[in-house]
């Protein structure tokens, strides 16, 4: 009597494909992974990485010059970075650093793009050639930069200097994006325009273009703020005048972190994330009307 309902519990347990009539298997809630786990420890990840920078962003409303005593809300340092004519003074220099080194990065990175798309003889070695940027580290890339630029170039430590570098490192990121989005393009799009007798630079201009448009501007976003917030690199090709506003942050930082460093910090930070989170609602957007745009275009263009 015994030995049944143990042949029974060992049937029962050896039958593994066993399904249900859903379809669902039969004896498996031991291999289901509990899910507050990993909730669990996607929480604490992100307070690892963000709780310091709230911690940074509520001090820098504090009205004591104490950082580790809070004692009432104020704008008190906010007001004497505006009065502070170096920090204006690097923050326009890097407004106007980003903005160029950004534009120039996706106007070179997406035509990059573009001509990796197609098979040539060289294509990998370009591909790795335009990646070394995103695996080099900073201080190497700066060294070389400055030997480069100012020993072979004869550039001066300055504006142009910093340019030239910025495009180089946010070069890459660009031409990334790009690429994965091309990478995803059908085809059968642009070979639909060309039979209704679109030209190449109306295929282009009018599907091709529209299609890649939010991908351009992310790769646009990210050099952005990549040069925005560059200090490694910009501290070796910074010249007389011409100190970004990281690299000042850097400096003032290592004299001492001050309610005024904190809070210039903070609205670095801030700045950033706005920027990122433009382009974020530029890309959604534009993509949504892409596909409507490109259709409206092939079908005009059938007509």
């Amino acid at each position: 009597m015994s030995a049944a309902p143990r042949l029974g519990r060992r049937s029962q347990g050896s039958d593994s494909g066993a399904r249900r009539a859903d379809g669902r298997p039969v004896g498996r809630r031991r291999a289901v992974r509990r899910p507050w786990r990993l909730g669990a420890a996607a929480v604490a990840v992100y307070v690892f990485l963000y709780a310091p920078i709230l911690w940074l962003a509520l001090v820098s409303f504090n009205d004591s010059r104490t950082l580790s005593t809070l004692t009432g809300f104020s704008l008190r340092w906010y007001v004497e970075l505006a009065n502070d004519e170096r920090v204006m003074s690097a923050l326009l220099l890097s407004l106007r650093l980003a903005a160029v080194s950004a534009v120039i990065a996706t106007l070179i990175g997406t035509l990059a793009a573009f001509g990796l798309r197609r098979a040539f003889r060289g294509r990998g070695l370009w591909t790795t050639v335009l990646a070394l940027p995103l695996v080099v580290p900073e201080v190497v890339l700066g060294v070389s930069l400055l030997a480069f630029c100012v020993q072979l170039l004869g550039i001066p430590l300055g504006f142009g200097a910093l340019l030239l570098a910025h495009v180089t490192f946010s070069l890459s990121y660009v031409v990334v994006v790009v690429r994965a989005r091309l990478a995803g393009l059908d085809p059968r799009i642009e070979e639909a325009a060309a039979d209704l007798g679109a030209g190449p630079l109306t295929r282009w201009r009018t599907v091709t273009l529209p299609l890649i448009a939010p991908a351009v501007g992310a790769g646009a976003a990210f050099a952005f703020v990549l040069s925005f917030d560059d200090v490694v690199t910009s501290g070796y090709l910074t010249g007389v005048g011409s100190t970004t506003l990281p690299v000042f942050v850097y400096g003032q930082a290592r004299r001492g972190v001050s309610p005024e460093v904190v809070a210039l910090s903070t609205a670095m930070v801030a700045a950033s994330a706005a920027v990122l989170l433009l382009g974020v609602l530029v890309t959604v957007l534009r993509a949504r009307r892409a596909g409507r745009s490109a259709a409206r275009d092939v079908l005009s263009t059938a007509s």
